[in-house]
Formats: C-alpha cells, structure tokens, sequence
C-alpha cells in the first residue's frame, strides 16, 4: 500500500475515536463520520467493508495504542512495580476526571452497547481487554518478585482491579464526579501495599 492510503486510512480512524467515544457506535452514520473526515465513501469502502469492519478496525487501532503507552508506563527500570502500578491507576484517575466530558476510553463508551450489536466488535473487546489484564498481572508479578508489593496471585488480582476501575469509570460518567474513582484509588492502595 502506498503512504497515501495509510495515511487516509489512519485519518478515518482517528477521526472516528473521537466521534465514537462520544456518541457510541450506534448513533453514529457513516455521512456523519465521513463529513468529519472529509473523505469520500469510496475511500471508506476501499479500507474497510462495513461499518461493523470499520468498528473492529477503530478498537484494534485503539488497543495497540493504549498497550504501547502502557508498556512505555511499565517500562521505567527505575521504578518498582508498585510504584509503575500505582503510576498507572493515578494516570487513569486523572484522565477520567478531567476528560470525562471529552470521554476517549473506547472500552467504557462501547463495550455494553456493541457487545448486543456486534460478535465481531465483542470479541475485539474482550481480546483488548485481556491484553491490559496480561500486562497489568505482569507488573503485579514484577512487583512481587521485588518485594515492592505483597504476595497476590498476579491475574486474579489484575482482573479485580481492572473490573473495579472500569466500574468506577462507569460510575463517574454516570454522577459526573470523581468519587467512585477516587473510592477505586484508595482500594487499590489498600489492596497494593505491602
């Protein structure tokens, strides 16, 4: 493919995070999508056969961004795994409050709303979903393993904590506040320090 296409391709989709996280998928057409890229249908249709094609393409491009920023988090030598874990729920909290109005986080936004409407689009969820659970439950290991956190079972303890975050994510759209994130924040300090 040439950079052109690539580029308009990627254009689509970045266009369309921001426009999904904030109407979901549904109420969302393509002319709507279209219009704000500024691109024809034909260009749509070149990269992606259907809307439901375009939704499994905009979550996997969301994924592999969200997993590289977590990985860059996780990756500080010099920090212990507590203190990459606890670095990570506080970046979560501050994203939360301050662009709830502006909500990005494709898995909030879409996750009950495209799981009735989309195998394809479910499944992309859970499998990106499960890859932030794989990298959290190796920081909970790595910090086992430097004494900088207490012994937990590394994937039942990511997947609690990641439920619970998304619960409270969940909750803040809904009160428009912080509180049950910052509720979220102290269990996973209580819960992370050894």
């Amino acid at each position: 493919m040439n950079t052109r296409h690539d580029n308009t391709r990627q254009h689509i989709l970045d266009t369309g995070l921001g426009i999904f996280a904030g109407k979901g998928f549904a109420s969302v057409g393509l002319n709507e999508l279209l219009k704000a890229a500024g691109v024809p249908k034909g260009s749509f249709y070149h990269y992606f056969e259907s809307k439901e094609d375009y939704g499994k393409a905009l979550l996997e491009d969301y994924f592999e961004r969200y997993l590289a920023d977590i990985d860059s988090l996780f990756a500080l030598e010099s920090a212990s795994g507590h203190e990459r874990l606890m670095r990570y729920w506080q970046r979560w909290l501050d994203k939360q409050c301050t662009e709830c109005a502006d909500q990005k986080c494709l898995v909030v936004k879409l996750a009950a709303e495209v799981s009735d409407l989309s195998d394809t689009m479910r499944l992309t969820l859970r499998d990106g979903t499960d890859r932030i659970v794989d990298q959290i439950a190796g920081a909970i290991e790595s910090g086992v393993a430097d004494a900088s956190l207490p012994a937990l079972e590394a994937r039942p303890t990511a997947q609690l904590l990641y439920q619970l975050w998304l619960g409270a994510s969940l909750l803040g759209k809904l009160h428009r506040n912080s509180q049950s994130l910052e509720n979220a924040m102290r269990f996973t300090r209580q819960l992370l320090t050894p």
